[in-house]
């Protein structure tokens, strides 16, 4: 392949990368598009990802502005019944060979390298055969790589494993029947999130009996009720209110464990153990039901993080653990989203996609792709397209929803912007917020109440982030 000239160039074709490049086709119908990935498919991650992995939010929240992920139905049964489908790990990466082949390839406007490596510079080589081809860069390069996310099965261990002991990541459990003769006895899982949470719900309804697992948790974690969240006009109500709710408790709350314990009061916010206080938050969602069915494991080891696994016991910050003989240690210990400082999304021949609105990266790209076509110069760009700053701890929840609420009052504020946020398929609430008349005189309750709980929980985060 020879050199050539692109005016966007994007490097990485996941969910940022993609729903960036979808959304900038549509509002800049003269420009061209390359994007570089080191992957064979598009869709980032989700090509190494667990099989038995699903989206944790409503399959509406995900994807690209111009194309429906999922068919829009409600679960009429298992551990999602009554919510929105939550689309699979195929049939996400499924999806993005879709968007990549019937939206954007067609378009003529847009060149896909696979398997290829940006180095900077115009400088893309093939990790195939190693060429490199030299590309000019028009306009900017987009840089959706920076928060990159790490799965089990390509992440670096930051412990030791002696030889004998068995482990893997979750990818190679659905793969245990092919040696039934060798079949563990019994399964601990390491790592407090959601990888481990799906592992654990896996190993259950795949008939592993609670008293057959041990998780090794060091920190409890708060999780978002997946009932607050759901989109659309069937669970306005539910969902609007869930919010202004959530809005009032974060006014009323004196510090970051009385503000989750006051968003659980009101159904915002759950945890797996009552009897512990969560210390993290990572913006993991599931259902009442999936967290009743991790309480059924008792075995929950709160030692640190392992440091070490011996043939006989593991080794941990705050001690050591006996191993129950067959074991096999389950790494999910892959950190998911990279905690990295927010930096300027637009910046010099460069844009660094980042969340802009808490936990949405599909509809967090398409809006910086809105921006750059129709908002002029870095400075104006900038203050619409603030990067919220990844939470870990539950004192850190307080400063995110504040940019949050900060980015969201700024959107409202550009009649342009807000037209398009309101017809944008990634954004569930908006269009139907404007259906609302004087006559539904329950859903207008809750939205004259929205702005000044909004107002009072932007006052009470900027105390509680001084």
């Amino acid at each position: 392949m020879g050199d050539f000239t692109t005016d966007y160039l994007i490097v990485g074709a996941g969910a940022m990368g993609l729903a960036f490049a979808d959304t900038l086709l549509a509002e800049l119908p003269d420009v061209s598009i390359t994007i570089v990935d080191r992957h064979a498919k598009p869709g980032g991650h989700w090509n190494d990802a667990y099989p038995f992995v699903t989206l944790h939010q409503p399959s509406a929240y995900y994807g690209v502005a111009s194309l429906p992920l999922g068919s829009g139905q409600i679960d009429s049964h298992g551990l999602n019944a009554g919510l929105y489908e939550l689309a699979s790990g195929p049939e996400v990466s499924a999806y993005y060979e879709h968007v990549m082949n019937r939206v954007l390839l067609p378009s003529g406007r847009v060149r896909y390298l696979p398997m290829s490596d940006y180095k900077g510079d115009g400088r893309i080589v093939s990790l195939i055969s190693g060429a490199e081809t030299r590309v000019e860069i028009a306009r900017k390069t987009v840089d959706s790589t920076y928060l990159g996310t790490s799965v089990p099965s390509t992440h670096t261990r930051k412990f030791t494993v002696a030889d004998g002991v068995r482990i893997m990541p979750p990818n190679d459990l659905p793969h245990l029947w092919r040696a039934p003769d060798a079949m563990p006895r019994h399964f601990t899982v390491l790592g407090a999130g959601k990888t481990g949470m799906d592992t654990i719900i896996f190993l259950l309804n795949a008939g592993a009996t609670p008293d057959m697992i041990s998780w090794v948790a060091p920190r409890a974690s708060w999780f978002y009720n997946r009932k607050s969240i759901q989109p659309g006009a069937v669970f306005f109500e539910r969902t609007l209110g869930a919010a202004l709710k959530m809005r009032q408790a974060i006014g009323e709350a004196s510090d970051a464990s009385d503000m989750f314990l006051r968003m659980e009061a009101c159904g915002w916010m759950h945890r797996i153990s009552r009897d512990v206080l969560p210390t993290m938050f990572h913006y993991a969602v599931s259902s009442e039901a999936e967290i009743a069915l991790l309480r059924r494991v008792t075995d929950v080891i709160r030692q640190g993080r392992v440091l070490a696994l011996e043939p006989e016991w593991m080794v941990m910050e705050h001690g050591t653990r006996a191993t129950a003989p067959g074991t096999l240690f389950i790494d999910c210990t892959a950190t998911a989203v990279e905690r990295r400082p927010p930096v300027p999304v637009f910046q010099p021949g460069l844009i660094v996609p980042q969340m802009v609105r808490m936990p949405q990266p599909a509809f967090s790209a398409a809006l910086i792709a809105w921006v750059e076509a129709h908002v002029d110069g870095e400075a104006a760009q900038n203050a619409l397209t603030r990067a919220v700053p990844l939470p870990d701890t539950i004192q850190e929840f307080a400063r995110a929803e504040l940019v949050n609420i900060g980015n969201e009052g700024k959107w409202s504020a550009n009649p342009a912007m807000r037209a398009w946020i309101d017809n944008c398929r990634l954004d569930s609430m908006g269009k139907e917020i404007r259906r609302v008349t004087p006559a539904d005189t329950d859903k207008m309750a809750i939205l004259m109440q929205m702005m000044p709980a909004t107002m009072a929980a932007a006052a009470n985060l900027q105390r509680l982030t001084a």
